[in-house]
């Protein structure tokens, strides 16, 4: 009988491993579908669904990162879980449940090390990319009869992660260098409620958000010795906010040329900054509060969505002269964006109406409708190779 189980098991196994793919992974991707805890693993140059992986529990906050070799992907569930999916042949390698809430994760520069940040318990957990065993727990500061949720984390060079604690209002640095002795340098003095965190493509800036206050807050990691830098003070100082409905993601930042561009929270305007000084050089009026600020590859191009109740829309800038050149319908529910390697298309997913709509970015046309089940995020493999993402 067991014999039999064996054979039965050996069987299997072959089976399965005579469905995965045989490909490079350079055009593929994932799209995260987040009522029914599946992911969807898309093929961009045929806008083919390759497989559907299913099992991946609370997804309604998931994000995603790649192994260098792009086969990987690693999702972060709300639920706690951190799951290893083999793309080429549409499984999931490993799943375990790391923490009780969760807000993303990252991976480390040489693609060793991946990262996850806990709202509960509060702190970052790191674990090895081979077999998700855990490396390193980093608890948050306490705070009341709990941890300070973090928020924000994102890799940098030198093999560290950076990342902010939202109820303590600080921004750590973690060096995993030696996994086994973690080194943390500690700023205390970012801001009230810091929601999020993003990192400019060169590596050098982590810029958080404040939600308690107007304002974003600088941490210059070739010069981590200067401190938290305050930009921006008082954007929104004697105007009178709208209520937030969702908190812009700053992850999803855009710059083109010599500027960057940001979303302004609780304002129908995005941001636009000189990154030379971190100045205010303009806003841009736009049709709600926008949430994704998003530039194609070339900087040509600004896409921007927006929070409930104008989430049925997307504008697109032209960022040379600052104006809308598109205003597309695409449907409630409009929840993601991302662009092909090179930026000739953008893919969108509008959980409402099940579907992702496919754009050629230089005609502004709609190329394609991908059916899938209330799709939000959209994670391409190139995503492996670029910080902070």
């Amino acid at each position: 009988m067991r014999s039999l189980l064996l054979l039965l098991a050996l069987l299997l196994q072959t089976s399965l491993q005579a469905e995965c793919l045989t490909r490079g992974t350079g055009d593929m991707g994932v799209i995260i579908e987040r009522a029914s805890g599946s992911l969807l693993v898309i093929n961009t140059s045929e806008h083919d669904a390759l497989f559907r992986v299913e099992g991946l529990g609370d997804l309604s906050h998931a994000s995603v990162v790649f192994s260098r070799d792009e086969r990987y992907a690693y999702v972060f569930g709300r639920d706690g879980g951190l799951t290893q999916v083999d793309i080429l042949c549409g499984l999931i390698v490993k799943r375990i449940i790391q923490g009780g809430n969760s807000i993303g994760g990252a991976i480390s520069q040489d693609g060793r090390l991946v990262a996850v940040s806990n709202y509960k318990p509060g702190g970052v957990k790191v674990f090895s990319s081979d077999d998700l065993s855990l490396v390193a727990d980093i608890p948050a500061t306490p705070f009341k009869d709990k941890r300070s949720k973090t928020v924000g984390l994102v890799d940098a060079p030198d093999q560290r992660f950076v990342f902010a604690l939202y109820d303590t209002g600080e921004t750590w640095i973690l060096d995993m260098t030696d996994p086994k002795n973690p080194g943390i340098t500690r700023f205390t003095d970012t801001g009230r409620l810091p929601y999020d965190g993003l990192i400019t493509p060169d590596g050098r800036y982590y810029i958080n958000g404040l939600f308690g206050e107007d304002g974003l807050a600088l941490l210059d990691l070739w010069h981590p010795e200067k401190g938290m830098r305050r930009i921006l003070d008082h954007y929104g100082k004697g105007e009178q906010q709208l209520p937030v409905y969702k908190m812009p993601h700053l992850e999803g930042w855009a710059i083109a040329g010599d500027r960057a561009f940001l979303p302004a929270v609780g304002h129908h305007e995005v941001l636009v900054v000189n990154t030379g000084d971190w100045k205010e050089a303009g806003r841009i009026p736009v049709h709600g509060q926008p949430v994704f600020v998003m530039a194609r590859p070339d900087g040509r191009q600004l896409w921007v969505n927006f929070a409930f109740p104008d989430n049925d829309t997307v504008q697109v800038i032209d960022s040379e002269t600052l104006k809308i050149i598109k205003t597309l319908k695409t449907g409630k529910g409009t929840l993601h964006m991302e662009f092909t390697p090179r930026g000739e298309e953008v893919w969108i997913s509008v959980r409402d109406r099940d579907e992702i709509q496919i754009y050629d970015t230089r005609t502004l046309e709609l190329k394609k409708r991908l059916p899938a089940r209330k799709p939000s995020g959209i994670f391409f493999t190139d995503r492996a190779h670029k910080t902070g993402l």
